[in-house]
């Protein structure tokens, strides 16, 4: 088929994904500019420092980077030497791990929510990456009543609805942790029923993987996120 053909049987599909390429530049673009923009305030800041000053701000940054690195360091050997069966949360490499006193009993490939600032000044929500050492509060299955939380559906742009609990919200097979971190599967409803979407500051599995391990897991249990 020549590509004027094409053009005539599918013009739609043409004009959409052309739409899609210049949106994309435009987007390119924008995140280019803005980076630009923050490089250049950054070299107008340290040009008004004095030596001494440069010196002691990369001191501090690069303390707080190491003193971080350190610190999940020691959290990932914690996490090997914990003689209980334990999960352990490699968040930058999306790897979750059933583990015992150094065994690895199952790897299991995850997807981390976002760190995201939902609402408007005075009234946000902050939803981090998990760091540091959780515990298992809860493991929930399909018929499992969850409580929505109503940043989730301003983050979605929906109205929340006037019962927010919902069975099934957190797909057949959940882990709810302490401090409201939960380990959930994709639902067949509610707001997180969306694959393109992944609950901020949580982390988002395969149902049969969180089957798979449902049978180890106990509250109290803990889980380690480095």
């Amino acid at each position: 088929m020549k590509f004027g053909e094409f053009l005539r049987r599918h013009a739609r599909f043409t004009w959409a994904v052309g739409g899609l390429i210049v949106l994309t530049l435009i987007f390119d673009g924008l995140v280019l500019e803005r980076r630009a923009r923050y490089q250049s305030e950054t070299e107008r800041l340290r040009a008004g420092m004095s030596d001494f000053e440069r010196a002691r701000t990369d001191a501090i940054l690069g303390s707080h980077e190491q003193r971080f690195g350190m610190m999940m360091e020691l959290l990932r050997r914690q996490a090997k030497g914990d003689k209980e069966i334990h999960l352990a949360i490699s968040v930058d490499s999306a790897r979750m791990y059933l583990e015992r006193e150094g065994a690895l009993l199952r790897t299991i490939p995850v997807e981390v929510g976002p760190e995201r600032r939902i609402g408007i000044a005075p009234d946000t929500v902050r939803l981090a990456v998990p760091r540091g050492t959780r515990s298992v509060q809860a493991i929930l299955g399909p018929r499992d009543v969850w409580e929505i939380p109503a940043w989730v559906y301003t983050d979605r742009g929906l109205t929340a609805p006037d019962h927010s609990r919902l069975a099934g919200a957190l797909g057949p097979r959940a882990i709810v942790l302490d401090g409201g971190t939960v380990i959930y599967s994709i639902p067949t409803a509610g707001p997180l029923n969306d694959s393109s979407y992944i609950l901020p500051g949580s982390i988002r599995a395969s149902a049969a993987d969180l089957d798979a391990i449902a049978p180890n897991l106990a509250s109290g249990m803990a889980v380690y996120f480095y």
